[in-house]
């Protein structure tokens, strides 16, 4: 009977931290705007229209991101210095698509490999205080669908 006790007030707690992990209130998420589509990242796995995966092997990789010093020289730069998601521009709609990092990349979706190098598909800059590296080059990627495309070698 004890045992049952425990159980029984062990089950709302874990619930509660699944409830939790699911974000019944979600904050601002990355986003970016891309003609009338908005690419976001996902708040949850499941409610993502891609899933994306990370790399440190550039042979493994299916997209190159090249994280670039200046904007000048990126074909996606994000800036930004305020404190609040007030400044988004982003609003979901029907062509809204949601992105999501994964933990463990598969095959049958774009791979990224992240680095300085040159010759990457796409550059990003990125210094801001809601996008991290990641969340941009996942972002530009969802943009074009997972695809590949060689960036104009211009640096």
């Amino acid at each position: 009977m004890l045992r049952f006790k425990i159980f029984a007030s062990a089950v709302p707690l874990i619930l509660a931290g699944v409830f939790a992990r699911s974000e019944l209130l979600p904050g601002a998420r990355p986003c970016i705007a891309v003609g009338d589509t908005s690419v976001q990242i996902a708040s949850a796995p499941w409610h993502a229209d891609l899933h994306v995966g990370f790399t440190d092997d550039p042979t493994a990789a299916t997209v190159r991101v090249q994280i670039v010093e200046n904007a000048e020289a990126a074909d996606f730069a994000v800036v930004d210095d305020i404190d609040s998601a007030e400044g988004n521009a982003c609003e979901v709609g029907a062509a809204m698509r949601f992105v999501a990092i994964a933990a463990y990349p598969s095959a049958s979706q774009p791979i990224i490999y992240l680095s300085q190098e040159s010759g990457a598909d796409y550059r990003i800059f990125v210094r801001s205080k809601t996008f991290s590296a990641r969340d941009a080059a996942a972002l530009i990627v969802g943009a074009s669908g997972g695809h590949a495309r060689m960036a104009a070698a211009s640096l």
